[in-house]
């Protein structure tokens, strides 16, 4: 009687269970050997039990390496195609989400000013005027607080200005007080200059003594020679100022 075909499915009693997996772990393992020996190739198997405990076997140097080798061949390729095509698939992803921003928010600024309404219902209006009133009041803030900055400002040049004017005006003022002062020491310098020179002689400059003999139409009659009276001395030793001695 020959053996029955096995049905493949979980065998429930233990110990049935554990004698067929080391039964078939041990054929495994042969075959394996087998194959390789065999077909000169390269074999490596790894099996766990339910327990967690590792069997394997390698026909190759080591298992790490055949391992490594089977890394290499199976995701190498694959590893280096993934990133183009992951990179391929996220550019276009994020251009379609660029596209719908810009569709939007040029939608939006048609909106906002006041073109393709029509499609708006009644919220969606009453939504865009409140916008536009916030966006009004903050330009509306924004412009106010830019005019009192300026005129911050120009009330700092006000009052700079103004200390300067103040400043100039008080050294014209120091300047006029000195002034008269000034030509005060200047008019008693010369004065005192005026004092120091010599006084001059009341007789050093005499002048001319009436002589009749000396005026047109003197009639000579009655005298056979003209007579001049003869120059008087002043006090101080100088003779008539008309007078020049030799």
């Amino acid at each position: 009687m020959g053996r029955g075909r096995v049905e493949l499915k979980r065998i429930e009693n233990k110990i049935n269970r554990q004698v067929t997996f080391a039964k078939r772990r041990n054929g495994l393992l042969k075959k394996a050997y087998e194959l390789s020996v065999l077909c000169d190739a390269e074999v490596a198997l790894i099996v766990f039990s339910s327990r967690g405990k590792l069997y394997e076997f390698c026909s190759g140097p080591s298992m790490a390496k055949t391992l490594e080798k089977h890394q290499k061949c199976s995701y190498g390729a694959l590893e280096a195609s993934q990133p183009v095509y992951e990179l391929t698939q996220s550019s276009y992803q994020e251009y379609l989400k660029l596209k719908t921003r810009v569709e939007v928010l040029q939608r939006s600024q048609r909106h906002l000013l006041g073109e393709d309404l029509d499609p708006l219902n009644t919220k969606e209006l009453e939504q865009l005027e409140h916008q536009l009133e916030m966006s009004l009041k903050q330009i509306r803030s924004t412009k106010t607080q830019n005019m009192l900055d300026q005129l911050a400002d120009l009330q700092n040049k006000e009052h700079m200005l103004i200390e300067a004017n103040n400043a100039l005006r008080r050294k014209l003022e120091e300047s006029n007080g000195k002034h008269p002062l000034q030509q005060s020491w200047e008019a008693a310098g010369n004065s005192a200059l005026y004092s120091r020179l010599p006084a001059q002689s009341e007789g050093f400059f005499q002048p001319l003594e009436r002589n009749s003999t000396l005026e047109m139409g003197y009639n000579a009659a009655g005298s056979n020679e003209i007579t001049l009276a003869a120059p008087s001395q002043n006090d101080n030793g100088f003779g008539p100022g008309w007078m020049l001695w030799i």
